[in-house]
């Protein structure tokens, strides 16, 4: 979880390229040492520390080569000079460190701190602090992690004692939040001068803990200079949703037609229509099997829904549309199929999700209208030809991809992000309870419904992903991390959306 931090430089999110760039822009530019920046950095993570484990007593701090090594080392000092008990294991020989890292070393050690050092090729150690500060490996790991530093970092797992991470934890992709074959399991991280996008997306959830940043105060300007990818929120996006006039009616609001629903998911057809509806659409209509329509009147009379068992009747309603979404429950047979090429011969702005999306990979052309697609990794593989797993160790490449070939794309997903050409954007809200079935229905009908009321793509994309997970956000703070259903979010969509302070 990220606690955002008050400073206008998390507005964005950063590569290790680009955080480099940061640093050398604080040093080069503004004239600002690298050690005085280590030792804030130490500084903060010292401060995090205390304030999650007020009470301990002793820590042990593991170090690796880099400067990840020296912000371990200013916090052993500040530790020490705070009268804890210290244990610093250093892999590999203390002396191997250069730069500010070993001016750190030798600000600790001459503050009393002693070393101990171990084997990088085979380490062996037993931690006995209260609280572990993982300072092993930095943003710059590329490929898997060494045998030795793996073992340093299972030995850490062993241990049992809370883990703070410097930076990032150590064997966690800064770039795209992926395991790069051993990472440590931190309760919680200090990352410094800009949020990395590894710690936002993939498998930080599970690795990172409570996520904070540190600036260090560095200056305004260098986040000017960096460019980074945009860290959307809920309260930032809500500004963009175009004005309820007081003289709107339905028509002017849009009309969303949402095509699915085969035999037996008539469901996911029904939460997608009353979600658009929801989000302020004027008119929903829905196409479903036959067997579906009474319940879903049942339910909600306010959806048109029409039971067809084929799509050849289908001009009147394609022709009324300001919208189309298609996918939730349409099924891989060939009457989704028929509905599917329907849609997309329409001419229609268009959102494809769910099996709609199995029947996109399979077409040749794309469709004549503007398009946003919804996937989540293993539709997304589809799309690209390849594995979910390949799309999961780089989620940021994975969505470039996916908006340069079909338009808007949104990546379902720990992290959801969001593309639109060269741009790039991770939401910041999101949770575990969300894993449940419908969740996908549900965003479909919020996009679709934002799409239809005049907002331009992109923009429904992303003020749709943020308004859907924040408001599951909000439910699971007051209801708890499980029993989430998708339609729970359907009521609790409208004071989201229409309260400044939601």
């Amino acid at each position: 979880m990220v606690q955002p931090d008050s400073s206008a430089s998390f507005t964005r999110v950063y590569s290790a390229a680009e955080s480099r760039a940061l640093d050398r822009c604080a040093i080069e530019e503004h004239g600002i040492p690298g050690i005085v920046l280590m030792k804030r950095a130490g500084q903060a993570a010292w401060a995090a520390l205390l304030r999650h484990w007020p009470q301990t007593r002793s820590i042990t701090v593991l170090c690796g080569r880099g400067n990840n090594a020296g912000d371990g080392y200013i916090v052993a000092g500040a530790a020490l000079g705070a009268g804890r008990a210290v244990q610093l294991i250093q892999l590999g020989p203390a002396t191997a460190l250069t730069g500010d890292a070993a001016r750190a070393r030798d600000w600790a050690v001459a503050s009393g701190v002693a070393v101990s050092e171990v084997s990088a090729e085979a380490p062996q150690f037993a931690i006995v602090g209260d609280v572990v500060v993982d300072a092993l490996l930095g943003t710059g790991v590329k490929g898997a992690v060494r045998a030795g530093y793996a073992h340093a970092i299972d030995e850490i797992a062993a241990c049992g004692a809370p883990v703070l991470a410097l930076d990032i934890p150590s064997g966690l992709c800064s770039d795209t939040g992926r395991v790069l074959g051993s990472a440590v399991r931190a309760a919680a991280t200090v990352t410094f001068i800009g949020m990395k996008r590894g710690l936002v997306t993939g498998a930080a959830g599970d690795y990172a803990g409570a996520v904070e940043l540190a600036t260090l105060d560095i200056p305004r300007a260098c986040y000017d200079t960096v460019p980074g990818a945009p860290a959307v929120r809920w309260q930032q996006v809500r500004q963009w949703l175009p004005p309820r006039e007081a003289t709107a009616y339905k028509q002017r609001s849009g009309h969303v037609l949402v095509l699915g629903g085969d035999r037996g998911m008539g469901g996911a057809v029904a939460l997608a229509a009353e979600a658009a509806l929801r989000v302020g659409a004027g008119l929903v209509s829905a196409v479903t099997r036959p067997e579906h329509v009474s319940a879903i009147l049942a339910r909600r009379p306010e959806i048109m829904v029409s039971g067809r068992d084929d799509a050849g009747s289908l001009d009147a309603l394609l022709e009324r549309a300001t919208v189309i979404a298609v996918g939730p429950g349409l099924g891989r047979l060939s009457w989704g199929q028929a509905l599917f090429e329907r849609a997309c011969a329409a001419g229609r702005p268009l959102v494809i999700d769910a099996d709609a999306l199995h029947w996109l990979a399979r077409q040749t052309s794309l469709p004549a209208g503007p398009v946003i697609i919804t996937p989540h990794a293993g539709e997304a593989a589809a799309l690209l030809g390849c594995s979910a797993a390949e799309v999961q160790q780089d989620r940021y490449g994975a969505v470039a991809r996916l908006s340069a070939r079909f338009g808007v794309a949104v990546l379902k997903g720990p992290g959801t992000l969001i593309a639109d050409g060269d741009t790039v954007a991770v939401c910041m809200h999101g949770n575990a309870a969300m894993a449940s079935a419908g969740m996908g229905d549900v965003l479909t009908g919020v996009v679709a419904g934002l799409l239809a009321q005049g907002m331009p793509p992109a923009a429904a994309a992303t003020a749709g992903v943020c308004l859907h997970s924040y408001t599951a956000d909000r439910y699971v703070t007051r209801c708890g991390p499980r029993g989430l259903l998708a339609g729970d979010l359907l009521e609790e969509l409208v004071p989201v959306l229409n309260r400044d302070d939601a």
